[in-house]
């Protein structure tokens, strides 16, 4: 019987190890494809002008449904950028930004972090599967760039850094 067990624990490792290479490897094709699109949207504003300049000379920057600030090049569907010194949320598409302001505003009340079906319900969201797992997608993937932070399992908050990044 121990042979038996040993066998599937040997298994059991082996399968592990191929689902760590194969996360690594996700991770790096991952990193490269956010690098491509980067550049790909960068030569497409050089080359079309994408910012257009209003009366004073400065980019035109257009209001989203939360009051946030929306810049032309942070538009449904762009890439979430790596949080940096001097980055503030109006480089991220609407959507996160009224996903970093909610953050923000429990951070600001004192709040505890908060859950995806909360975040899902105080966005005005219907609380069903699909929207809750589009919420749960934007709030790891603003972790992963260091614009949010989780301090527990499934719980999300605003960093203390200015603009919500860490």
């Amino acid at each position: 019987m121990a042979s038996v067990l040993g066998r599937l624990e040997e298994r059991e490792r082996a399968a592990r190890k191929r689902v760590e290479e194969l996360q690594a490897e996700l991770e790096a094709a991952q990193s490269e494809w956010d690098e491509w699109l980067i550049a790909r949207r960068r030569v497409g504003e050089v080359c079309s002008g994408a910012e257009s300049a209003g009366p004073s000379g400065q980019a035109e920057k257009t209001p989203a449904r939360n009051g946030a600030v929306v810049s032309p090049a942070a538009r449904p569907g762009s890439v979430v950028p790596i949080w940096r010194t001097g980055l503030s949320i109006e480089v991220l598409a609407a959507e996160y930004q009224q996903v970093m302001g909610l953050l923000a505003e429990r951070r600001a009340i004192g709040a505890a972090p908060l859950n995806c079906r909360e975040a899902t319900a105080l966005l005005g969201l219907e609380t069903v599967p699909a929207k809750i797992e589009g919420v749960r997608v934007k709030l790891k993937r603003l972790v992963a760039r260091g614009w949010a932070q989780e301090p527990a399992p499934g719980r999300f908050a605003c960093p203390d850094g200015p603009d919500g990044g860490s």
